[in-house]
């Protein structure tokens, strides 16, 4: 199974729970300060529109919680 957040409607529908901003696919730097912050590997992530926070993605499942928020900045 995939961890690709690539999933347009999905996607469209995804909103940060904490900011309400919309999400979209993260950038490989932006995978790599997560997994730095975070400490463990992360392989896809979905990040709010401003910047501050990725949701990892799981078994090709977005975990948008705010449980799971990674801080980016």
């Amino acid at each position: 199974m995939s961890d690709s957040p690539n999933h347009p409607a999905l996607n469209e529908l995804l909103r940060c729970p904490i900011s309400r901003l919309s999400l979209r696919p993260a950038t490989p730097e932006e995978l790599g300060k997560a997994a730095g912050t975070s400490g463990r590997e992360i392989h896809a992530g979905l990040v709010s529109a401003d910047g501050l926070g990725l949701y990892p993605v799981e078994g090709g499942i977005p975990l948008v919680v705010a449980a799971q928020r990674i801080a980016l900045n």
